[in-house]
C-alpha cells in the first residue's frame, strides 16, 4: 500500500459543507466544533496572521490561494484587533497544504495551537484553486466548516445549516467589533530590532470611528502626528465634537455597510458640516458614501488580496493595493457634489471619493497594508495635509 492510499483511507477530521449540499473534506486544525459563515478567498501570499485577525473578516470563512500558510508560525506582534483577547468573528479557514512546523525567529507558536487558542476551525488538504475557481463563477457561497478529531458528522444537519443561513446582507457586524468604550491610542509602527514604539509630540486630535479598525491604521495615523481617541462605532456628533477633534476617521469593518450606516451616517453628516477633515478605509468608505447620498451593493466575489490595481484620478497613477471587501459603493448612486477619484483596475468598482469643496474622501482599499504594498500610505499625509489647512483657516 502506497503512502497515498493509506491516506485515502483515513476519514476526514473536517468537513466544509456548502449550502448547495457539496461536501468537501480535509484534515481538521485549529479550534474543533462547528462555524457557519460565508466563503470567500484571499490571493496574498504573505499576511495571513493579519488576514485571520482583521476584524473585516467577521462572518466569513477565508480560503488561502497561497498553499504554504502557517510556515512561520504565528506571535502576538502581528495580531490586527486592537484588543488581542477578542474574537474577530472570523468564522474559519480553508488551506491547500497541512500546516508544518514554524521556521521563522519571531514564532511563538504553532499556526494549529495559535488557532485553538482564539477558537477558529481550521481545514487542509482541499483543492482550494477548484474553491475558488467556484467562487468566481457562482459568488461567495453559504458554508459550514466543522472539525471533529474523530470524523464523525452529522452531514445532513450540516447541509440544512448552511442553506438555512441568511448571509451578510442586512447583518450590522460592526457592532460585534467595535470597542466597548472610548481609549486612546499610543502605540507607532513595527520598526527592526525595535518593535513597536510610542507616540512624542502630536500636531493633531483625531477621533477614529471603531467599525472593526486594524491596529494598523492606529498606529500610521500615530506615525503621522495624531493624538487618537478610538470610540465605539454609535458614537453621537455629539461625543465626537466633544473631543475638540482636528479630525474624523472612519474605519474598516465588517458586514453590510447600509445596515451600519443606519446609525452611523447621521453622526457623519452631522461632524461634516461642522468642518471637520474626515477620512475613511473601507467599511468607512461606504459609510461616507452612504451619508453622502450615495448606495452600496453586494459584490459577486469581492475583493480579497494584496495585489489589486487602482487608478487614483486625482494622480494619474496606478498603485498596487490591499483589498478586504465583499460590498462596494455604487458609482452611478453618487450625488453630483460628490467626485470619483480612484477605481479599480480589475473590474472598474469604484475605490475612492471626494466631497467636492471640502477636506472629505475615502477609499475601499487598505493604505495601511498590513498586510500588503506601501503604495498608498501617502493617503495619511493627505489627511493630515487637510487637518493643517483647516486649522490654518
Amino acid at each position: 500500500m502506497t503512502t497515498a492510499d493509506a491516506w485515502a483511507m483515513k476519514p476526514a477530521t473536517a468537513l466544509l459543507v456548502l449550502a448547495d449540499g457539496s461536501v468537501i473534506e480535509g484534515e481538521g486544525l485549529g479550534a474543533t466544533g462547528e462555524a457557519v459563515g460565508e466563503v470567500c478567498f484571499n490571493t496574498a501570499i504573505t499576511g495571513y496572521q493579519e488576514i485571520l485577525t482583521d476584524p473585516s473578516y467577521a462572518g466569513q470563512i477565508i480560503t488561502f490561494t497561497f498553499p504554504h500558510i502557517g510556515n512561520v508560525g504565528a506571535n502576538d506582534e502581528d495580531v490586527e484587533t486592537v484588543d488581542m483577547s477578542s474574537k474577530t468573528g472570523i468564522r474559519g479557514c480553508v488551506l491547500s497544504a497541512s500546516v508544518t512546523d514554524p521556521s521563522n525567529y519571531r514564532s511563538a507558536r504553532h499556526l494549529d495551537q495559535w488557532l485553538k487558542d482564539r477558537g477558529l476551525i481550521g481545514i487542509s488538504g482541499v483543492d482550494t484553486r477548484a474553491l475558488t475557481a467556484l467562487i468566481r463563477e457562482k459568488g461567495m457561497p453559504h458554508a459550514v466548516i466543522a472539525y471533529s478529531p474523530d470524523g464523525k458528522f452529522d452531514v445532513e444537519a450540516l447541509k440544512k445549516k448552511a442553506a438555512a443561513w441568511p448571509g451578510l446582507e442586512g447583518m450590522d457586524l460592526a457592532k460585534d467589533v467595535t470597542a466597548a468604550e472610548a481609549h486612546d491610542w499610543s502605540e507607532t509602527p513595527w520598526k527592526w530590532d525595535e518593535g513597536y514604539g510610542a507616540a512624542g509630540q502630536s500636531e493633531f486630535n483625531v477621533v477614529a470611528l471603531d467599525f472593526g479598525v486594524k491596529r494598523n491604521i492606529l498606529r500610521l495615523l500615530t506615525e503621522a502626528g495624531c493624538n487618537v481617541t478610538v470610540l465605539p462605532a454609535n458614537a453621537t456628533a455629539e461625543e465626537i465634537l466633544s473631543h475638540k477633534p482636528d479630525g474624523l476617521f472612519l474605519s474598516n469593518g465588517p458586514g453590510d455597510p447600509a445596515a451600519t450606516g443606519e446609525y452611523a451616517t447621521k453622526a457623519i453628516k452631522s461632524v461634516i458640516d461642522a468642518g471637520i477633515p474626515t477620512f475613511g478605509i473601507c467599511l468607512g468608505h461606504q459609510i461616507l458614501a452612504l451619508a453622502l447620498g450615495g448606495k452600496t451593493v453586494k459584490m459577486h466575489q469581492g475583493h480579497h488580496g494584496a495585489n489589486h490595481p487602482v487608478h487614483d484620478h486625482t494622480t494619474g497613477k496606478v498603485e498596487i493595493t490591499s483589498m478586504n471587501h465583499g460590498f462596494a459603493v455604487d458609482t452611478e448612486s453618487l450625488p453630483e457634489s460628490v467626485e470619483e477619484t480612484h477605481v479599480s483596475l480589475f473590474d472598474g468598482s469604484n475605490c475612492g471619493l471626494k466631497l467636492k469643496g471640502k477636506p472629505v474622501f475615502s477609499v475601499q482599499y487598505h493604505p495601511e497594508a498590513s498586510p500588503g504594498p506601501r503604495d498608498s500610505n501617502y493617503l495619511f499625509k493627505r489627511f493630515t495635509d487637510y487637518m493643517r489647512d483647516a486649522k490654518a483657516a
